[in-house]
C-alpha cells in the first residue's frame, strides 16, 4: 500500500515554523507601527509585506514537498542551480547597490534579492547530495573517503573547491559576515556526513580556539591597526562595537549600546508589545539585527529564548 506523503511531514519542524512565523509578524508590528503612523503611513504596511512573503514561502514549501527525493538529486538541476547563483552574485557584484561597503544585494523594481542568502540553501543542498552517495564508504574508512587522502584539493570537482569558489565568491564583496556563515555551514555538513564522532568535538574544539585567539589577537593590536588590512576596514568598526560600545554611541557602536539599553529596561518580564521606547525614540527604522533585542524588551528574557 503507497503511503501519502501527507503522514511523512515532520512536524516538529512545521508547527515550530508556523509559531514562529506567527510571532514574527506580531514583533514586525510592535517595533514598526509607531514610526509608520508618524511618517504618515499605514501601520499595517510592512505587517502586509511580510505576510505576502510569508504566504509565498507557504506556497514554495508545499511546491518543494511535492517534489521527488530523486528529482532532487539530480546533479544537473544542482548544476544549473549553482551556475544562476554565480550569475546572480557577479551580477550583484557588478550591478547592485553597495549597503555599508558590501555589494550583496539586487534590486528588482520594488524587491531586493539577496544572493548569498540563497547559496546557505544550495550549499546544503551540494554537499547532501555529494555524501548521500558515499556513505558505505565513509562508514569503513571515515573521512579519508571525503578528503581522498588529499589535504588540498586537487580538481576542480572536488567538493572542497566548489565551496571555496562559492565562500570566495562571497568574500569579495566584500561580505565576511555571511561568508563565515557558509564556512560555518559547510564544516557542520562535514561532521555529520557520517564520519566519526570524534572529529566533530575536535572541530568545535578548533573553531572556538581560533576564534577566542583572534579576538585577543584584535585586542592586542589594537582596531585601528586592523582596519588598515584590505577588506577588513568595515568589519574592524565591528569589533571596536564589539569591545566597547559606548565609545562611539553616535557611530559604529550604536545599534549595540541600545540593544543593551532596550535589555535592560525589559528586564526578565518585559514592558510589553509597543512600550519600548527604543523602537520610537533611538531607532529610526528597528529592522533586522534590533527586533531581537526590541523583542526581549517588549516581552520577556524567556520567551524569544
Amino acid at each position: 500500500m503507497k503511503i501519502s506523503k501527507r503522514h511523512l511531514l515532520n512536524y516538529s519542524i512545521l508547527v515550530p515554523y508556523l509559531l514562529l512565523s506567527i510571532l514574527g509578524l506580531i514583533v514586525v508590528y510592535s517595533t514598526t507601527s509607531a514610526i509608520l503612523i508618524e511618517e504618515g503611513k499605514s501601520a499595517l504596511q510592512l505587517v502586509r509585506s511580510q505576510g505576502m512573503f510569508w504566504i509565498l514561502s507557504l506556497i514554495l514549501i508545499a511546491l518543494i514537498y511535492k517534489l521527488k527525493l530523486n528529482f532532487l538529486r539530480k546533479e544537473r538541476l544542482l548544476f544549473i542551480v549553482m551556475f544562476v547563483e554565480l550569475i546572480l552574485l557577479a551580477l550583484a557584484r557588478l550591478i547592485g547597490t553597495p549597503v555599508n561597503g558590501a555589494y550583496g544585494w539586487i534590486s528588482v523594481g520594488p524587491l531586493t534579492i539577496q544572493p548569498a542568502e540563497y547559496l546557505k540553501i544550495i550549499i546544503v543542498w551540494y554537499l547532501a547530495q555529494r555524501f548521500s552517495k558515499q556513505q558505505d564508504e565513509i562508514g569503513i574508512y571515515d573521512f579519508q573517503v571525503l578528503t581522498q587522502n588529499q589535504w588540498i584539493p586537487r580538481a576542480f570537482n572536488d567538493w572542497r573547491f566548489v565551496l571555496l569558489v562559492m565562500i570566495g565568491s562571497l568574500a569579495i564583496f566584500p561580505d565576511l559576515g555571511n561568508a563565515t556563515i557558509l564556512a560555518l555551514v559547510a564544516l557542520i555538513m562535514y561532521t555529520v556526513s557520517g564520519i566519526a564522532h570524534r572529529w566533530f568535538i575536535a572541530f568545535i574544539g578548533v573553531l572556538f580556539g581560533v576564534s577566542a585567539l583572534s579576538l585577543s589577537a584584535i585586542s592586542m593590536i589594537g582596531v585601528d591597526k586592523f582596519s588598515k588590512v584590505p577588506v577588513f576596514g568595515y568589519v574592524a568598526k565591528r569589533f571596536s562595537a564589539y569591545f566597547n560600545p559606548f565609545a562611539d554611541l553616535a557611530g559604529s557602536g550604536h545599534q549595540l549600546a541600545n540593544s543593551y539599553f532596550a535589555m535592560v529596561n525589559g528586564g526578565w518580564f518585559g514592558l510589553g508589545l509597543g512600550n519600548s521606547i527604543e523602537n520610537v525614540v533611538i531607532y529610526q527604522r528597528p529592522i533586522q539585527t534590533l527586533y531581537f533585542q526590541l523583542l526581549l524588551k517588549s516581552l520577556d528574557l524567556w520567551e524569544p529564548a
